[in-house]
Parts: C-alpha cells; sequence; structure tokens
C-alpha cells in the first residue's frame, strides 16, 4: 500500500474515476446477477480491442496505472448508496443496496501487459478474474480509463515516428476535450514521445518539461519605443547595465544588407515587443515572428534582438512560426542564420531552435519532410490531443469464462467472435530482436519455448499457419492487482517513456510507416484454435432450408 501512496502522491488521479463513473446498465446488470443469486460466480473478462488506428498496425497500451489506483479506491460510498436508491425502480431490494456497500476490489485480480507495449488486435491487454458482479461493475471504468490514453499514446508515437529526432510539444489544452481531456492529453503524449507540454498543470502533476514562448496578443500590445519603460539589461556575467534598445537599433542597421533591404521596413512595435520580451527572459528567449511579416520584419527584427543579447553574454533560443508556408520560411530563416553566423563568427547562431505550430498534423510533418524544410521543433495542438484522424479506440470488455466454463460470443461478423477461456499470449522474437509474432494460447497449455518450433495459426482461416522458431520469447500478462494490492513496482511516467520507445524499436519500420503498413501477425496456437472452432459449433445454431 506504501508504493501506491507514493505513486498517488506523484501522479495523483482525478477525483471523478469513482465507481459510478459507469453506464447505468452496469448497474442494473449487477442487480439483476445478484437478484438470480449470482454473487459467488467467478468470472473472467478480456479487455481488448479490434482494429488499430489511424490506419496503421500497431497501439500503444496505456491507462494501466490508473486502473490500478481505481481498484484500490473501489467501493462505494454512503451517498452513492443513496443516489443509487432513488435513481433504480422503486421495486430494487433494499438488501441490495446493503449488499453494495460490501463491495470492494479485494477479490479481484488483473494481469495487464506492461503500460508503453505496442499491442494489435484480438491481443489481451487485461484480463480481469474476480466475483462476476464485481468484475461487471468494473468494466466501463476500466474501458474509459484505457480507451483514450491508449489511442493518445499511440497518436503521439506516430507523431514521433513521423517527425524522428526533431523536439514535439504539446500545445492542446486550449482545444482538448474539457480539463480532464486537457491532462490526459498531455500526460499520454509525453508517453508516447513528446518531449514537453505547455500544460502547466501537467508539468506539475506529471513532471513533464513546459515550454513556452508568447501570443501574437504580446507583440501586437506594443505600438512602438515610447511604450517601453526599460530598455536596460545587466550583462550575463554583471557588470553596468546597458541599452538594449539602443544595442538592437545598431545591430538591425549592421545586419540589413544580409536580407536584401535597402530600407527597414520592419515593425517598431514588434521589435519594442521583442526587446520587452527579451529583458523578461535573456536566457530563454524565443521569438514568435510571423505577426506582421516574416520575411521583412519578424526575422530581421529577432536576430537583432539575438545578436544585442550576444553582446550581453545571452544566447538567444530561436523562432516560432505559426503561419504561411512552413517550408520555405523554415528555410528561409536558417539561411539568415547561417550568414550571420558565418559573417560574424558565431557558430551557435546557425543551429537556433525554428519550431513551427501551425495546425501540424501528422500528414503535414511528413510532407514538409518531402519539401526539405528547416524545421526542428514541432508544437503540436489540435490533432493531437483530439485524435481528429480517429477519436476513438474501441477497445471492448468480454466475458471468456464463467465458474470455470469458457464462454464466447457468437456473431455473423466474424472480426466480433470472441476467444473463448483463460488465455495468455507471448511475443516471439528473431535472432535480431525483431517481434516475430505474437501468440495466444490457452492458460493451460505449456508455454513457447526458445529454439523451439511452435505452429502458429490464424484464429479464423485454416490455411493460414506458419511455424516459428523464437530465439526470445515474452510472456505479456503480469499479475498486477491481487487482494487488494498492486504486486508490481510501477514505473514512473519518465520510464514508461523509454519503454515506449524501446517497444517500438523491435517492430520493423514497414509494420510502423504511414502508408500501407505491413500488418503484424496475431496468431493462435494450435490447442487454442481447436478449442476455439470446437465450442464454435457446439453453440453455433443449425440452419434447415425447406
Amino acid at each position: 500500500m506504501a508504493e501506491l501512496q507514493g505513486h498517488e502522491k506523484r501522479l495523483c488521479q482525478n477525483g471523478i474515476v469513482q465507481p459510478l463513473l459507469t453506464d447505468l446498465y452496469q448497474i442494473t446488470m449487477a442487480y439483476a446477477y445478484w437478484k438470480s443469486g449470482k454473487t459467488k460466480d467467478h468470472a473472467v473478462f478480456d479487455l481488448f480491442f479490434r482494429k488499430n488506428p489511424f490506419q496503421g498496425e500497431f497501439t500503444i497500451f496505456a491507462g494501466l496505472e490508473e486502473c490500478l489506483k481505481f481498484l484500490n479506491k473501489f467501493h462505494y460510498s454512503a451517498s452513492d448508496i443513496e443516489y443509487l436508491r432513488d435513481t433504480l425502480p422503486a421495486s430494487t431490494e433494499e438488501e441490495f443496496f446493503e449488499y453494495l456497500k460490501t463491495v470492494n476490489a479485494t477479490g479481484i485480480r488483473l494481469y495487464a501487459m506492461p503500460e508503453g507495449y505496442v499491442s494489435f488486435p484480438r491481443l489481451p491487454l487485461m484480463r480481469i478474474e474476480g466475483p462476476l458482479i464485481v468484475v461487471q461493475l468494473l468494466e466501463t471504468t476500466l474501458l474509459t480509463l484505457v480507451n483514450y490514453a491508449s489511442l493518445m499514446a499511440t497518436n503521439a508515437a506516430r507523431y514521433r515516428i513521423a517527425a524522428g529526432n526533431m523536439k514535439l510539444f504539446e500545445f492542446g489544452l486550449r482545444r482538448a476535450q474539457g480539463p480532464d481531456g486537457g491532462l490526459s492529453a498531455s500526460k499520454y503524449a509525453y508517453m508516447g514521445g513528446f518531449d514537453g507540454t505547455s500544460n502547466v498543470l501537467a508539468g506539475k502533476l506529471f513532471n513533464i518539461p513546459v515550454k513556452g514562448t508568447h501570443a501574437h496578443a504580446y507583440i501586437t500590445s506594443f505600438s512602438d519605443f515610447s511604450e517601453l519603460r526599460n530598455t536596460y539589461l545587466e550583462p550575463k556575467g554583471g557588470g553596468k547595465p546597458r541599452d538594449l534598445l539602443q544595442l538592437t537599433l545598431s545591430w538591425r542597421n549592421k545586419i540589413l544588407p544580409l536580407f536584401n533591404f535597402t530600407s527597414i521596413e520592419a515593425s517598431e512595435g514588434e521589435l519594442a515587443a521583442l526587446v520587452s520580451f527579451a529583458i523578461a527572459f535573456p536566457d530563454g528567449f524565443m521569438a514568435l515572428v510571423d505577426t506582421y511579416e516574416v520575411q521583412r520584419s519578424g526575422l530581421l527584427n529577432f536576430c537583432s534582438v539575438a545578436l544585442a543579447l550576444n553582446d550581453l553574454g545571452y544566447r538567444a533560443i530561436g523562432i516560432r512560426l505559426d503561419s504561411g508556408d512552413l517550408a520555405y520560411l523554415s528555410t528561409v530563416a536558417r539561411r539568415h542564420f547561417t550568414d550571420i553566423s558565418i559573417k560574424y563568427n558565431l557558430p551557435w547562431f546557425e543551429t537556433m531552435l525554428i519550431m513551427a505550430s501551425n495546425d501540424i498534423n501528422e500528414e503535414t510533418i511528413l510532407s514538409l519532410n518531402e519539401q526539405g524544410h528547416k524545421i526542428n521543433c514541432f508544437g503540436i495542438g489540435t490533432h493531437l490531443v483530439t485524435c481528429q484522424k480517429q477519436p476513438a479506440l474501441g477497445c471492448v470488455y468480454k466475458m471468456v469464462e464463467l465458474n470455470g466454463y469458457p464462454r464466447m460470443k457468437l456473431s455473423q461478423d466474424v472480426g466480433k467472435v470472441t476467444m473463448p477461456g483463460k488465455k495468455d499470449p507471448y511475443r516471439l522474437y528473431s535472432e535480431t530482436g525483431d517481434a516475430l509474432v505474437d501468440l495466444i494460447q490457452r492458460s493451460s497449455e505449456e508455454p513457447p519455448q526458445v529454439n523451439e518450433k511452435v505452429l502458429c495459426r490464424h484464429p479464423f482461416e485454416e490455411s493460414k499457419r506458419a511455424y516459428v522458431t523464437p530465439s526470445k520469447v515474452e510472456k505479456l500478462l503480469t499479475l498486477y492487482w491481487e487482494n487488494g494490492n498492486i504486486c508490481q513496482d510501477l514505473p514512473n511516467l519518465q520510464q514508461i517513456k523509454e519503454r515506449v520507445k524501446h517497444s517500438l524499436k523491435t517492430l520493423r519500420t514497414d509494420i510502423k510507416r504511414n502508408l500501407n503498413p505491413t500488418p503484424f501477425k496475431v496468431a493462435v496456437s494450435d490447442g487454442l484454435y481447436t478449442f476455439l472452432h470446437d465450442l464454435w459449433l457446439k453453440n453455433a445454431p443449425i440452419g434447415e432450408l425447406s
């Protein structure tokens, strides 16, 4: 319990995550189960998804720690019971509410993949075992904690793959689905591979690096130099303050020929704003340069201030582009940085940051890559946090066993047929460390062994099968919750972020590519294949022709 308390202090859980954060039908089913005398029934449920998001072929599993915290505090309060008493039909027996007072997660066993692992369709992300009524009551809350988290982490991982080694910052709080969506987006974007966020509260709660510059409003709040109340800045090494505005104006005249201008057309209000901001943040000077005109105003003004700061021992960080032709403007900016670097022997000037933040999505980054841009950092908001390309993952929660007997959902849509019984998934690796296939088999079967040939079958297509001789075998489900306690040490967010990175490296490039990715194979053992199809035939109704 001390371990969990430490985690709660580090990553406190939103107070709305509680037993009533569920669908009403979970409560009505619980009453019907109770009324039917099923309080002693023992069930096994699998939580999984049927299709990867974003037209891709992988998904990052996320949300496990939040699920464990939820189990830790799963208990109906007196006010919960009173609300349910008023909400359920008047015919609901009082004894049921007395039963709900005793309900908690001490009888639950939860197995899960490690948070941050890549996962694939049909693979159990979690296996939940315990009293039928309790396991059923957990369904909606576990799904809401896993669905968006996994979707968001996957979206972020795709941006990371597209951006390569460029810096990525999440700027989406103002466009997120409310404050809860904003916090979750910041957390799982960082987990998926982003370098930081603009969300200050997320930075505090989750220990995520926080980044931010200024908005266009700051630039337009200045009209001319007369509005500068102070123009002096003390050198970094100490000494008498110097007039930063005069240094800037001097530098602007010096570098004007490098911009091929015959006269100065740059906005004085913009320059005044940049001087003011530089005095406030001399060690963190990063400027938005597209308020008026990037080439004829913003870049010239920024470079002038940056050179003036250099005279005082400070180094500017870079610029942000928020509109226009990003590939072209970034090239122009880098060229000017390079020209100044060479002329004045300032190597650091050439490599200053160029951030782009103009409604960026995954396709935008890939297109910019093809255009040969000079951007080395992206600030991404709307498309990232709202997952505009696909708004939901679609995890499901299905019963696979009751009182030791397998359960199976049949459907005319083969994609919705569930795999019955208690199962364990394994990841089989090649000699080079690549993940070859994920193999699902019955828990009663002996696990696959290293360097021993194993038959891997498609769960529903008889002719699709192959032998695999793994060089490494990894069991994917681990017991995380038992007897009311977490059974494993939980990594922090930074460690999970590294796990995501490592897990993605085990996938071949063609599986991760944006266009027409190769599907990763999820197979079943020969024993599970036979078991599944025997049970299917036994339970499927036989039609009659006349």
